[in-house]
């Protein structure tokens, strides 16, 4: 999946000469965390979101510091807080560096850019213009969307069953310490042996949940500490 499998268009956005007032209803309106704001051009310039209207002295949060850090502080940084917190223009609270992707950026990058920058949305952008935008909540609905349908009750062989969770332990860098027995009876699943990490129980029974046909899982795995060879 890419970009422009899941991102939203149109896209709601403002202009830098929109108000902060015309900026919150639209956010509400809508119940999206915050919007693109582009230029005359068609150009991304900035982003304004809900985080930008928390420090506002129409609600008493604007920041206030301690008469000694307001010595030390930059007065370009104090005139900026000040302007965040007064402003009525969004130009005046944006953020301005805009992290963005392209309609082939694939979801894998998408999601390393937003735990990387620790931000909930992405413009999408082609020659230029927004063309879409990608949000946590469309990573949501692209997860959802992709989720295996469940099944309808089918028969494996047990011996297949337990072919498929050998085979998908195997393949784990984590069970590499393990010593499991996997014992299927009529599609019922039982897990013996030792783990070295007690983390590892739960992910050899996701193991087992996740193969077509088994019914239940139950597991009698023991817990040992992995001592360091004397």
């Amino acid at each position: 999946m890419n970009a422009a499998d899941m991102m939203a268009q149109p896209v709601i956005s403002v202009a830098p000469d929109t108000t902060v007032a015309e900026a919150a209803r639209l956010m509400l309106q809508h119940r999206i965390s915050g919007l693109p704001v582009v230029d005359p051009s068609g150009r991304v310039v900035g982003v304004v979101s809900e985080g930008d209207f928390l420090r506002r002295a129409e609600t008493g949060t604007e920041r206030h510091r301690p008469r000694w850090l307001e010595f030390v502080t930059a007065p370009g940084r104090l005139a900026q807080d000040y302007a965040h917190a007064h402003a009525r223009k969004v130009r005046d609270v944006m953020t301005a560096q805009v992290h963005s992707v392209a309609p082939e950026t694939p979801v894998e990058e998408i999601i390393q850019l937003m735990e990387r920058r620790r931000i909930k949305r992405l413009p999408v952008i082609e020659a230029d213009r927004l063309v879409g935008i990608v949000t946590r909540a469309d990573l949501v609905r692209a997860f959802l969307h992709n989720l295996p349908q469940p099944e309808r009750e089918i028969i494996v062989p047990d011996a297949e069953i337990r072919e498929r969770i050998v085979a998908e332990i195997a393949k784990q860098p984590w069970a590499r310490h393990v010593r499991i027995d996997v014992h299927v009876v009529r599609g019922e699943v039982e897990l013996r042996g030792t783990i070295t990490e007690e983390r590892s129980r739960a992910a050899l029974q996701v193991i087992a949940e996740n193969v077509a046909g088994v019914r239940r899982v139950r597991h009698r795995l023991v817990w040992i500490e992995n001592l360091p060879a004397s």
